[in-house]
Order: C-alpha cells, then sequence, then structure tokens
C-alpha cells in the first residue's frame, strides 16, 4: 500500500529529533514532494485529533515560527520547542544551530 502525500509529510515530521527542527521546505523535499512547502504546512494544519506528530518542529526556511506572535498557537510553539531545548528569540530559532541534518 503507497502512501498518501499528508502521510509521507507526517512520517519525515516524525523522524525530526526532539530539540532538532526542520523547514516546510525540507519536509516536503524529504518526502519526495519538491517544492511544496505550502502543502506541508496544510498537512500539518489537518492533522488528525489525538495525533503524536511533532509539528511543532517544522518552521519557516528563517526559522521564523508561523504563527502570528502572541497567538495561542504561536505560544505554544515556542513553549513546545523551549521544552526540547530549543531558544525561541523573537519568535525565531536560530537554524544554524538546531537545524536537523539527517
Amino acid at each position: 500500500m503507497e502512501l498518501s502525500n499528508e502521510q509521507r509529510i507526517w512520517q519525515v515530521v516524525m523522524a525530526i529529533p526532539a530539540g532538532k527542527v526542520a523547514s516546510y521546505g525540507q519536509v516536503a523535499d524529504m518526502a519526495g514532494l519538491g517544492r511544496q512547502a505550502r502543502f506541508v504546512g496544510r498537512a500539518l494544519g489537518r492533522l488528525p485529533r489525538g495525533h503524536e506528530v511533532p509539528w511543532h518542529r517544522v518552521l519557516r526556511t528563517t526559522g521564523q515560527l508561523a504563527f502570528p506572535a502572541g497567538s495561542e498557537r504561536f505560544e505554544l510553539q515556542a513553549r513546545l520547542l523551549a521544552e526540547e531545548g530549543v531558544e525561541v528569540i523573537g519568535g525565531r530559532v536560530a537554524m544554524a544551530v538546531h537545524r536537523w541534518r539527517p
């Protein structure tokens, strides 16, 4: 049985270790979807309830969190990253330090 594009994305995101992050574009590339970074964002936004996919480890290429500063989702993502030892400063993560390089 072949995996759907969304399942391939979720599989890649599940492989990102705690304390590391990846960009939407990096996840798209690793899932075999080329330059479909926006599709990755949509797929993560459609995760089913009760999932265990660490969506919070996926950021914009610049290391910026994808949610508006101060929003509930922004605060949740920043907190989850901080709990894993990823420092978020000004809504951004230092990709040179925390990028996942499998």
